[in-house]
């Protein structure tokens, strides 16, 4: 039996909003399920982070994760969905932040430009006139000649108030080489002491040596300034600066992203504003040793760091070993509370907002593997050999774990499920 065509063609359209419907876009589906959404590209960035904090391999998985994150917050408008917003807040505001330092003019990691950040930060971290003259820097661009340096900062010395004094020593860092020479150990630090009432920071300058016999001299020289505040913070400012040696002997200074030799995420390192010196063991004459100890003194005077108005730490979230007791008991088992490294899981007890600045991702794996398993942390608790290395690992795993009924610190807190820890 035969149909008109006119009846084939009625059926057809009858047939299509059924048929021939839409694939519902990507960002609808989203949409539909958000948490079920959001939970997975916690749980990717989360797995990918712990990759890339172990190992400079895995970074680009991690920022293919990230930028991925932050594609389909734009292109679906999650960021200006209100009710995703009030579901997702700590998720979103994390993510926008640990993505500052993908933009190509965001190298510091800070919510300005980088050309702004020192345009508006120069007065703070000028390298003092004093410290450029000619003689100095040539004396101070070699071991093999830097008592002269140091006994031209003694006369210096000689000259200045004593409250005014220049605290200065020379040492050797445990791991951490310089920004344009890894093999680099070797350091004199130079703080300069500021006046908060006339908005003036204290200054920590810091030179690279060489190493005795070097041709090729180290570079880098950085400025940290610490300045004061009436609420017992401290705002931290940072600039790395390069020197150029002449053919003619002549050395010019210019800083590094000025340069166009790049630059790195300040907080990423700094978490404490002002890092404590501890330097490698034997490297700091005895004569020097109480220089060491006025200099942390110093830096544990300042208060809680900040970093202006360049950067809000309450997003980047909870720190190591802010998970509790019972968190902590379903994760290592019951028994492990009673053991010496449990009983030294306590960074957050000074490395939280309110006083040193908590240690949460991204932060650098050298610096802090260096003072936990090097014995400076947590201060004042005396640990085996042993003990420290899985004391680090217990502090990684808790912070990094994945587990739904479980979760790890930054899982948690990125789910929205441990909310009052933003307040830590």
């Amino acid at each position: 039996m035969r149909f008109p065509l006119n009846i084939i063609a009625c059926c057809v359209l009858l047939l299509a909003p059924s048929t021939f419907a839409k694939t519902p876009s990507r960002c609808t589906l989203i949409k539909s399920q958000p948490d079920r959404w959001a939970t997975a590209r916690v749980n990717s960035l989360v797995t990918t982070a712990r990759a890339a904090y172990e190992s400079d391999d895995a970074l680009p998985a991690y920022q293919r994760v990230l930028d991925g994150i932050n594609r389909t917050l734009r292109r679906c408008k999650l960021s200006e969905d209100a009710d995703f917003i009030n579901r997702h807040r700590e998720f979103v505001d994390y993510v926008a932040t640990i993505s500052l330092d993908r933009k190509p003019d965001h190298e510091l990691g800070f919510n300005v430009p980088d050309k702004q950040y020192f345009d508006e930060t120069r007065s703070f971290v000028e390298i003092p006139d004093y410290l450029l003259q000619p003689a100095f820097l040539k004396l101070v661009s070699r071991w093999e000649t830097l008592d002269k340096a140091k006994a031209l900062l003694r006369q210096l010395n000689s000259t200045r108030a004593a409250n005014d004094q220049l605290v200065f020593f020379s040492f050797s860092s445990r791991h951490l080489g310089t920004p344009d020479n890894d093999d680099s150990y070797r350091r004199l630090l130079i703080v300069v002491p500021g006046n908060s009432a006339l908005s003036i920071p204290d200054k920590w300058v810091q030179f690279g040596i060489s190493d005795p016999g070097q041709k090729v001299l180290t570079r880098n020289l950085s400025v940290v300034s610490a300045m004061t505040n009436a609420n017992g913070t401290f705002d931290a400012y940072f600039k790395d600066y390069f020197r150029t040696y002449r053919r003619n002997g002549s050395i010019t200074i210019k800083g590094r992203w000025e340069l166009g030799e790049g630059d790195d995420n300040c907080a990423q390192c700094h978490k404490s504003g002002i890092l404590p010196i501890f330097p490698a063991a034997g490297s700091v004459s005895p004569t020097e040793l109480e220089a060491v100890e006025i200099v942390n003194a110093r830096f544990r005077s300042y208060g809680s760091p900040r970093f202006g108005s360049y950067l809000d730490q309450k997003k980047l979230g909870p720190g190591l070993s802010t998970a509790g007791s019972e968190d902590r008991n379903h994760r290592f088992g019951k028994d492990f509370a009673a053991t010496n490294v449990a009983r030294a899981m306590t960074c957050q007890s000074c490395h939280n907002r309110q006083r040193l600045g908590s240690l949460n991702w991204p932060m650098d794996p050298l610096i802090l593997s260096s003072f936990v398993e090097g014995g400076e942390m947590p201060f004042g608790i005396t640990l085996k050999r042993s003990e420290r290395v899985e004391l680090y690992e217990r502090l990684l795993d808790e912070y990094f774990a994945l587990d739904n009924l479980n979760p790890g610190i930054l899982q948690a807190w990125l789910l929205g499920k441990r909310k009052e820890m933003a307040q830590q």
